[in-house]
């Protein structure tokens, strides 16, 4: 493997590299943003081009097939183009797909270039994280990591206000324009700003192509797997032969790599006990991330009947304690066992996620606010130690394919766990709602007060109600049925995030920077 990546240490004056990862981090937040300001907007775009309703969220899904199979290829691409130009040509794709994406007037010819900026998006993200422990010394990779992990966490959470304000305000193409002007600004600054490092070329004439191929479809056919379950069923044909597909090819891909002096992706980097346990506790955090900013959009519309804008405005607080959260997460990052940190933060947000499994269908800001403030102020502890637990104390030279990895594992669990979340509110919502009925029929006075039936509508005989009630009572049982299901995913996702918990105990100790 190429050593050409030095030692932060050698690196130029630190105010030019700050200027240099700010670029990045710019680079990085546009990426993840575009996922979520685009996808409260769907509605908008699937009637200007006349998308079909079933092809929708192709908008979507090839997006992050695209960005999920460049993710890994990260460590690859910079060892060839070098840090600075893998940036400096990926913002660069990206602008060009953002523009594309933006005239676009028909549904292939949108769906062409989001394929393009999601693997223009991919690399952005695993390049910030490995640029923290490249680019700087011991002492200040806490901050460099807190400033990427704010933007990282952020750009979720503000993406529905600033999708529905654009949407509402001029027209669904800004979702796309606003990417242009900061993307040249950054890849500029960037390219001006960021050290010079001599690419491995050698690489490309090494390529193992069919390992490339291989990976691609196994992720690719998980990602379609993952995305076709919850309706079509987890042991329907369909959705059968991709995750066999997936599995076949992950393991043929694993096989060869691990073989191969030069693999794509190295896979050897779980062999380090820390690493491993460090990209377990990011395949959980997806889970917990990614099911937190799914699961309180789908409330907010479809139970509350929120417009994009309003749903952004009440996410807002995760963003804003996040941000008063940082630094603080910063000071014991600096003197504080990453173990001890990391495991502060998984029990904070396990808790902040089983604390909004209690919702009514009149539950709304207010009851809201809470939990997304034990979220907001927990979610910086679960970033910023096992990043450092799985890549800092690792050889520079090994650090971007690993975050690659690391980087790859946080979006399959965030894949994962939105269909598993899919799949509780598709299968449970009947069952729960017969549960209800059943209630109301004996007369229940505490499920009557949770459906929100009106006082009195159940007073007759038990074992019995009107054909006039059941009319007047079934839109408000569906929408509590739907509410049980929605607090049943909260409450897995809140026990799944716990689970981190487990691999603790087993990570090496890593002393805090000086």
């Amino acid at each position: 493997m190429s050593q050409h990546l030095e030692p932060a240490s050698s690196r130029p004056p630190s105010a030019v590299i700050w200027v240099g990862f700010i670029a990045l981090c710019v680079g990085m937040f546009m990426a993840i943003l575009d996922v979520q300001v685009v996808a409260t907007s769907l509605p908008t775009i699937q009637q200007a081009i006349n998308i079909d309703p079933d092809q929708m969220s192709w908008i979507q899904t090839v997006y992050l097939i695209a960005e999920v199979v460049a993710i890994p290829l990260t460590g690859l691409l910079t060892r060839v183009l070098t840090m600075r130009w893998l940036f400096v040509a990926s913002i660069g794709l990206f602008v060009v797909a953002s523009a594309g994406c933006a005239a676009s007037s028909d549904f292939s010819e949108l769906v062409a270039w989001r394929v393009l900026q999601g693997f223009s998006g991919g690399t952005l993200i695993p390049a910030v994280f490995s640029a923290v422990f490249i680019l700087f010394p011991n002492e200040r990779q806490a901050i460099a990591t807190t400033i990427a992990g704010v933007l990282a966490v952020l750009a979720p959470t503000v993406g529905p206000i600033i999708g529905g304000w654009l949407t509402s305000t001029y027209s669904w193409h800004w979702l796309f324009l606003i990417n242009i002007i900061p993307g040249i600004v950054s890849a500029l600054v960037a390219w001006r700003f960021l050290p010079a490092q001599k690419g491995d070329t050698s690489e490309l004439r090494n390529l193992d192509s069919l390992s490339l191929v291989m990976m691609a479809l196994a992720l690719t056919s998980l990602e379609l797997g993952l995305k076709e379950a919850p309706t079509s069923g987890w042991i329907s044909p369909y959705v059968l032969s991709l995750l066999v597909v997936s599995l076949v090819s992950g393991a043929a891909f694993a096989s060869r790599s691990l073989r191969r002096t030069r693999p794509i992706v190295d896979l050897h980097h779980f062999h380090d006990r820390n690493f491993l346990i460090g990209s377990a506790l990011s395949f959980v955090l997806g889970i917990g991330l990614f099911g937190s900013v799914y699961l309180m959009p789908v409330f907010l519309a479809f139970i509350r009947g929120h417009n994009a804008l309003e749903i952004g405005t009440t996410m807002l607080v995760t963003g804003i304690t996040q941000l008063i959260a940082a630094p603080i997460a910063v000071a014991l990052e600096k003197r504080t066992d990453p173990r001890l940190l990391s495991a502060a933060g998984f029990a904070l947000f396990a808790v902040g996620l089983g604390m909004s499994a209690f919702q009514d269908p009149r539950s709304d800001y207010d009851a809201m606010f809470w939990p997304q403030v034990v979220r907001g102020a927990a979610i910086m502890f679960c970033l910023l130690p096992p990043t450092r637990l799985a890549l800092g104390t690792l050889p520079p030279a090994q650090v971007p394919d690993a975050s690659g990895l690391f980087n790859l594992m946080r979006n399959l669990g965030g894949a994962i766990g939105i269909a598993m979340i899919d799949t509780i509110i598709y299968t449970r919502s009947e069952p729960l709602g017969q549960g209800l009925w059943d209630q109301l029929r004996a007369g229940d006075a505490t499920t009557a007060a949770f459906v929100g039936a009106p006082t009195g509508t159940i007073t007759g005989s038990p074992g019995t109600l009107s054909p006039d009630t059941i009319a007047a009572l079934d839109p408000l049982v569906q929408t509590a049925a739907s509410v049980q299901a929605i607090n049943e995913a909260w409450l897995i996702v809140a026990v799944l995030t716990g689970c981190a918990l487990l691999f603790l105990p087993f990570a090496k100790p890593i002393a805090p920077p000086q």
